[in-house]
């Protein structure tokens, strides 16, 4: 479990580079070189103070428009700059003390990809007929190719591989060898998890491993028991140890992002409860595991936008950096950046740093800037908070409370997103011990003191209190 460990101590900033770098929406393959991943490495330093320690970057490899629909898994994409600047970044990043994990996009492949355009060209007799899935000779495509075949999602400009194909297997290892050796990443996002197949994935792992102690892997998962991607078998008494039996190292946690904001809107923090409760509670599901946390990302809506109490986002991303897993931050939203997905269209949700830089917030961007780096200093100060058990104390409609608990380490967690001063009462007497007195690491080190079994916390309106038992 020691890579699990270490990957507690992180905290993500999420940069969807194609959009970051305002790069043109399609490629026309023969523009030189950008000069966007270079004008990254200006902002390590900001990154630095907010007490970021990992980046998930991507996709950046050459494709024909959003960077999902791969034509080239060998080389950067030209909008953005060359393997040169890439692997500079990675240096730059690394020599911070940041660790990277890239976007893979390795369950389908752009229509420019060599070898779906040389199927395109030979039809059943070319050498890559069976690189896809289900290519039939029998009808046309909806994009008007004399064959059908199987798009992501429905989607034909997105050519769906055929993994059982050991060609087409082995074409994408070995990239992902390429870009482990070339820049030295340390993990990956798998794009579309839920729709590769188990035993490619457990090969990745393997493979993966043996080039990189500790690599990490982790899968995008929209819906379902996490527990499938996690694990080779749900059944842990396999006679293997638990890490043998790894087959990703972490999922998205997509079940914990709703919560997060539908809690506050529909003022019913039950629901958070529960989801916390059945994913880390004393039985649950993945509580030996460190899930990925999100509150947005370049797929969904802002959440600035999905909030309708602006000043909820206060508590609600010090919920992010409190509850179990690795928190991840959406570049633009530490400063509260609107932004809703469009009909057909995601452009709004992934705006250059310059449009960030001017965009409407929904509250003020130093005073939510301010806010998210203290709650990742007072993570990164509490073992508790990052590796510690998970056990509700209290909840109502507004107000929640938590322990976290590690090695005799404790983080009373108190969250009021009413619009008035609340005081959370605790009482469960076999938590305090002899540990009377409370200290609010968050608010200046305000003190409470336990009396008759009981903890009285008066928490602010729209804010949070991260309490630890302080020595008398």
């Amino acid at each position: 479990m020691n890579e699990m460990k270490k990957m507690t101590d992180r905290f993500f900033y999420h940069i969807y580079p194609l959009g970051f770098c305002g790069c043109p929406e399609k490629n026309d393959f023969s523009c030189p070189a950008g000069h966007g991943l270079s004008g990254i490495e200006a902002h390590i330093p900001r990154l630095l103070d907010m007490g970021v320690n990992a980046v998930y970057i991507g996709p950046v490899f050459e494709s024909a428009t959003h960077g999902y629909d791969t034509l080239d898994y060998f080389h950067v994409d030209r909008r953005l700059g060359n393997n040169g600047n890439f692997k500079r970044l990675a240096q730059a990043f690394h020599d911070n003390g940041i660790i990277i994990a890239l976007d893979a996009v390795l369950n389908h492949a752009g229509r420019h990809f060599f070898a779906f355009k040389d199927l395109h060209a030979h039809g059943e007799r070319s050498a890559y007929r069976d690189w896809f899935s289900n290519v039939r000779f029998n009808g046309k495509s909806p994009c008007g190719d004399d064959f059908t075949y199987d798009g992501w999602n429905g989607h034909y400009n997105l050519v769906k591989f055929n993994s059982q194909n050991r060609d087409a297997r082995e074409h994408l290892f070995a990239a992902v060898k390429f870009w482990i050796e070339e820049f030295d990443i340390d993990g990956l996002r798998l794009d579309a998890a839920d729709h590769l197949s188990p035993e490619f994935m457990d090969e990745l792992s393997e493979r993966c491993a043996a080039l990189k102690k500790d690599f990490w892997l982790m899968g995008e998962v929209v819906a379902g028991d996490y527990r499938k991607w996690l694990f080779r078998s749900q059944n842990l008494h396999t006679g293997r140890s638990e890490e043998a039996q790894r087959r990703l190292q972490s999922v998205t946690n997509y079940e914990l992002y709703k919560g997060l904001w539908s809690s506050f809107n529909d003022k019913n923090f039950f629901e958070i409860a529960w989801t916390l409760k059945r994913q880390f509670g004393d039985i649950g599901l993945y509580r030996e595991s460190v899930l990925y946390n999100f509150a947005d990302n370049h797929d969904v809506n802002r959440v600035a936008s999905s909030v309708k109490n602006k000043a909820h986002l206060f508590p609600l991303y010090a919920l992010l950096f409190t509850v179990p897993g690795v928190p991840s931050l959406y570049y633009g939203s530490e400063f509260g950046v609107l932004g809703e997905r469009g009909y057909d269209s995601d452009r709004e949700l992934r705006p250059s740093w310059d449009a960030v830089q001017t965009a409407e917030t929904a509250v003020d961007r130093d005073a939510l800037l301010k806010a998210i780096a203290g709650f990742a200093r007072v993570r990164k100060d509490s073992l508790a908070l990052r590796e510690g058990s998970y056990r509700e104390l209290h909840v109502s409609s507004e107000q929640f409370a938590f322990m976290r608990e590690k090695d005799g380490k404790q983080a009373l967690v108190a969250v009021n997103a009413s619009d008035k001063e609340r005081v959370i009462f605790i009482n469960a007497g076999d938590l305090w011990s002899n540990k009377t007195r409370w200290k609010d690491a968050l608010n200046g080190g305000r003190e409470f003191y336990v009396s008759n079994g009981a903890l009285a916390v008066p928490v602010y309106p729209s804010w949070v209190s991260v309490l630890e038992p302080d020595a008398e």
